[in-house]
Formats: structure tokens, sequence, C-alpha cells
């Protein structure tokens, strides 16, 4: 129903946080509790949103076969799974640390509140992205107890990266949302306009990738996977023409998944050699 694989999404991005938060490897039991603590709070996210969507994903033939649609699970599973993976998250924040604990009320309530905002604006991208960015936000506190001003750069990168490839997968629904008065970019702005503020969230996400190797000090393996993930984006946004969308999957799964996964070896590369 959450599709578990994709937490890989911000996994690799709250472990990059920690690895300068620690300024180096962290205490594997850090490790352990962030890496908990990210897969429930996404699975909760997940799951609410897949319950609060569901009479909308039913009448959408792109989802009207997603398992709750379709009469698959029913919504007190889905919402009894939600509880329980909140609840994981809480824990493992207890886990961790005070702040950590005290903070995790905030990081369910973007996710629950975010599930509604695409009936109240186009701006739903960003808000997703806030509560995506909790990810490395999370981490840094984490690790260290407490925060910095410019623990906000990683998390500022997180929120644009996350936005604006989330603009590029409501390209396929920008019909429905019209005709069923939910808003996007896409059905405010149109599809090629949708394209380059996409375009544009990803310059502002790697410009604060950069800015946080400057602040922190990051040196050459980072310098190096800032180049790949740039071209990783370009790549991404070559894939996607405002007449042709065949390659969206593509563009959406794939890349960004590798954007990630880039910038925390880069980082993890720099730390140890």
């Amino acid at each position: 129903m959450i599709k578990f694989s994709h937490s890989i999404f911000a996994l690799p991005f709250a472990f990059t946080s920690a690895l300068i938060a620690a300024e180096g490897i962290p205490p594997p039991s850090k490790v352990f509790w962030i890496t908990v603590a990210m897969v429930g709070a996404r699975s909760g996210a997940m799951g609410f949103n897949r319950v609060a969507d569901r009479r909308l994903d039913a009448l959408n033939p792109r989802t009207a076969q997603r398992e709750l649609p379709a009469g698959r699970i029913s919504v007190r599973a889905a919402l009894l799974f939600s509880a329980l993976s909140f609840a994981v998250l809480v824990f493992s924040a207890y886990m961790l640390n005070p702040l950590c604990l005290l903070l995790s009320p905030v990081a369910i309530a973007l996710a629950v509140f975010y599930s509604y905002t695409k009936r109240l604006t186009w701006a739903s991208h960003l808000v997703l992205g806030v509560a995506i960015a909790a990810a490395p936000l999370g981490a840094w506190i984490a690790v260290t107890g407490g925060f910095i001003p410019g623990a906000l750069l990683p998390a500022l990168a997180v929120v644009f990266w996350l936005a604006g490839f989330d603009i590029l997968y409501a390209l396929q629904d920008r019909e429905f949302d019209k005709t069923h008065g939910l808003y996007s970019v896409p059905a405010r702005f149109g599809i090629e306009r949708s394209l380059w503020i996409s375009r544009f969230f990803h310059l502002l996400s790697w410009d604060f990738l950069l800015l946080t190797g400057f602040v922190f000090g990051l040196g050459f393996f980072y310098g190096l996977g800032l180049i790949i993930a740039g071209g990783l984006f370009i790549y991404e946004h070559a894939l996607l023409k405002p007449h042709d969308l065949g390659k969206l999957d593509i563009a959406f799964f794939n890349m960004n998944g590798y954007i990630g996964l880039t910038v925390f070896t880069a980082t993890l590369l720099d730390y140890l050699l």
C-alpha cells in the first residue's frame, strides 16, 4: 500500500545530515534509531495519505486499483497501520534524545496536514517538501541534541528537491485535478510552466547543497558528488518534454533515488577519506 522501498528517497538526506552533524560517522545506536524513526514516519504518513485520498483515488483511473479504493485493505486496518507506524517514530525519538521526543508530534502533524493541502493550495508541493525536510533536521537533532542555523541548509535543499520532483509527479494528474477542484502547480500553471518551476526548484536545491558544503567545510568528494548530482538533475529534466511525458517514471523514481544516494555517498567518502 505504501511502497516501502520509496523510503530511500529521504533516508540518504537524513544520513547526510547526520554525518555532517557528527563530523563523521555517528554512533551505531544513533544510525539505527534514525533509520527506524524515518521508516516509521514515512510509513505512517503514506498510510494516512492513502486513507485521506481514498475517495479521490477511486475516481482517478491511475489510482483506482490502489489497495484502499479497490477494497483489498480496510480503512480501519490502514489507520491502525499508520497509528502503529507513528508510534514507532515517537518511540525512536524517545530513544534518541528528549528534544527529538518533544518535536516528534510536530513531524506527525506536518505529515497529516500535507494530506489535505492539495484541497487548499497549489503550493502543496512545498508543504510536502517541508514535511520531508523534517528528515535531515531530525537527524541533526538526533546526533547533536540541539540545533544550529546551518542545519537548515540541507533541510532547505530537501524542501526544493522534493517539491521539484513532486511537481513532475503531479503532471500526470493535471486534468483530473482541474476537474475535481484539486490544487497543484500543473493544474494552476500548465505543463510547460510547471516544468520550468520544477527546474528552478531543483536549481535552488543544488544551490543549498553547495552552500552546505561551503559552510561545513566539505571537500573534494562532496564537490565531485555535487557535480554528479547536478548532472542527474539535468538528465532528469531532459527526459521530460511538454509534449512527451512518457519517461516520467524514470525521471521521478530512478533519478531522484540516485540523487539522494549520490549526495550521501559523496559526503560519506569526504569524511572517510
